[in-house]
């Protein structure tokens, strides 16, 4: 038996320093717990192990969510930012979605520093064996060298790294990302606490030497001028300023090599055998369910600013080594590229989130939480917006606080979280704008007013971000009272005339003016209006206002949701003796647990009948 030592107790444990790791660590020691974050090794702290960039679509909204309630990532984002573009910008306000290319070491590098400098966190090298629990709470983390943290609080973020492989061709190595060492214990001791261990993959794109890619015939994707993640940040650094990424595509010939070489496919010959991301695939697998498609869309994307190696967005495989020179090189720009680091497919262990409640607790041990892709999703975004939820709901739980939970009208945050712990995943799972009901209430530009009053209440939004929210909060009233000015009579007229409308008979105010379609930046030329006022300020005055009647429609559609929300479900009740539903919803109640009957509703299996049944059982419970 392995010899062991006490190494202190602490309020929590944090296992993993990815992004999910991160957030939860910060959210803890910040709201005055003493933590540690236990992790494989420090190089790896907020590590970007594939794209090195910050939000875009959906997953913006939920860097900008984490910034409101009081997280780092969009601080930190907004630190090491080499460019950003605004996607979507030509379709509705509800779905734009900012994004930035970031500089992959000085994020990991800005990241550490912020954890190093943060009181009340530990942050310890070393794989954790085994979590300790007694009478169903948690009491400790063994570590694989024997050393055992006592705490009431665990929040597992493990990332890929439980028992993971990484997959080229035939070849298969025993490791985690870019090379790191993966973690190989705490599987067992998760299966034995009761949770359904599962199987996922994911994978990354090759790096080249950006010496050898030649971009002076691809089109340039310069960056922009938009506003930044953080709230806390005054604006993004000039366009000139910015650093170009490229835009190219693959070809006829690439998709030759592609077909004519599956059986060397790990995804097509079964080496690989887990399920990937739908929504994020490898070349091999957009080739063949895409077969009309003549070409597919890659972005050329710098690493770093001290580095020359590139990402080639959207080129992801698990081909050998040699077919993979071979496939580069097929690609305009590529031609005479080298390899720096090969693509690699990566298989991990997850958990089925069903196991899960909403505030990412276990249901079966008091005080374990789970966040990031052992919950099955991809993306730093995700991992990072569970990070928050979980190091803070572990926070209020043993502060004796009520918990954080987010409903799917407050945030993607509160989307995301209810997809997981209601619907559960088969794959991994991507935030995205359709998944959200109400995603005209839930834009970037207002993040703050839906979360960042909760999380002051939490106690993890500072009195420095607070003040600069009820700052900008005032702004936002005084841009609406200014749109609600009469505009100059003679000018407004020439202004209507020339976009086509009917003439005026009467004043008009500003805001008259934008539900004409007039855009708020020709008001503001015209009439020097806003004058000073940021750009996601007036962004949020002009949309308020385009899209009234849409809002207040959605708003009598939430408080309609709020009353199912409203009406909670016992923790214990017997839904085999409730006379009336049908036996699938029987067990899907029983197995899910719904805390209310707004969560009921949403799960796969339960019809509106069921939810009827519900209703009246509980009325005449009353």
């Amino acid at each position: 038996m392995k010899h062991t030592f006490s190494e202190g107790t602490y309020d929590a444990v944090v296992i993993g320093a990815g992004h999910a790791g991160c957030e939860a660590a910060l959210a803890l020691a910040r709201t005055g717990m003493r933590t540690v974050m236990l992790t494989l090794n420090l190089d790896s702290i907020g590590f970007m192990p594939c794209n090195p960039s910050v939000g875009g679509t959906a997953k913006g909204h939920l860097v900008r969510e984490i910034d409101a309630l009081g997280g780092e990532m969009g601080l930190v984002a907004d630190r090491t930012a080499l460019q950003y573009r605004m996607l979507n910008e030509g379709k509705g306000a509800a779905v734009q979605s900012l994004r930035a290319q970031t500089d992959k070491n000085r994020y990991h590098t800005e990241m550490k520093r912020v954890l190093e400098h943060t009181p009340d966190l530990r942050i310890v090298q070393g794989e954790a064996a085994d979590i300790l629990t007694e009478n169903g709470h948690v009491t400790g983390v063994v570590t694989a060298y024997g050393g055992i943290f006592s705490c009431r609080a665990v929040v597992v973020a493990t990332g890929v790294y439980l028992n993971a492989r990484t997959i080229t061709g035939d070849t298969v190595a025993e490791a985690g990302p870019n090379g790191f060492a993966r973690a190989t214990l705490l599987t067992q001791s998760l299966a034995r606490l009761g949770y359904n261990v599962r199987r996922f993959k994911t994978g990354t794109p090759a790096r080249l030497d950006g010496r050898t890619v030649d971009v002076s015939g691809l089109p340039v994707q310069a960056g922009e001028n938009v506003y930044p993640f953080s709230f806390m940040a005054a604006a993004v650094p000039p366009v000139q300023t910015q650093t170009p990424c490229y835009l190219t595509y693959t070809n006829a010939e690439t998709h030759k090599l592609i077909l004519e070489n599956l059986d060397r496919a790990p995804l097509y010959n079964g080496t690989i055998s887990s399920t990937g991301p739908r929504y994020c695939p490898s070349i091999e697998t957009k080739v063949v369910r895409f077969a009309e498609k003549e070409r597919h869309q890659l972005f050329l994307e710098p690493e770093g600013a001290d580095t020359t190696e590139v990402y080639v967005q959207g080129l992801s495989t698990s081909l050998p080594h040699d077919l993979q020179k071979a496939m580069y090189r097929t690609v305009k720009g590529l031609e005479h590229c080298e390899i720096v680091r090969y693509a690699y497919a990566i298989e991990y262990d997850c958990i089925d989130t069903l196991d899960v409640l909403p505030t990412l607790e276990y249901k079966k041990v008091e005080g374990l939480y789970t966040a990031g892709q052992i919950n099955g999703t991809s993306g730093y975004e995700e991992a990072a917006a569970q990070g928050l939820v979980a190091g803070l709901n572990a926070s209020l739980k043993l502060r004796g606080e009520p918990p954080l939970i987010l409903r799917r009208d407050q945030a993607y945050i509160g989307v995301l979280i209810d997809d997981l712990v209601t619907k559960g995943t088969d794959e991994p799972y991507r935030m995205m704008t359709s998944r959200a009901e109400y995603r005209l209430t839930l834009r970037q530009d207002n993040a703050d007013l839906r979360l960042t009053e909760l999380g002051y209440r939490c106690g993890l939004v500072s009195e420095a971000r607070r003040d600069a929210y009820l700052k900008r909060k005032a702004m936002r009233e005084t841009a609406a009272a200014q749109l609600k000015e009469r505009a100059p009579q003679k000018q407004a007229s020439a202004l209507v005339e020339a976009y086509g409308q009917p003439p005026l008979t009467a004043g008009v105010t500003y805001a008259d003016l934008i539900r004409r379609g007039i855009p708020l930046d020709v008001l503001t030329q015209t009439f020097g209006i806003l004058d000073g006022l940021p750009a996601d300020v007036r962004l949020f005055a002009e949309t308020e206002i385009r899209y009234e009647g849409y809002l207040k429609r959605s708003e009598e559609q939430m408080a309609k949701a709020k009353k199912m929300e409203d009406s909670p479900l016992p923790p214990d009740l017997d839904y085999a003796k409730i006379a009336g539903l049908r036996l699938e919803a029987r067990e899907k109640l029983a197995r899910i647990r719904p805390l209310n009957l707004g969560q009921a509703e949403r799960i796969s299996g339960v019809s509106p009948a069921d939810i009827s049944v519900l209703m009246v059982y509980l009325s005449m419970k009353k």
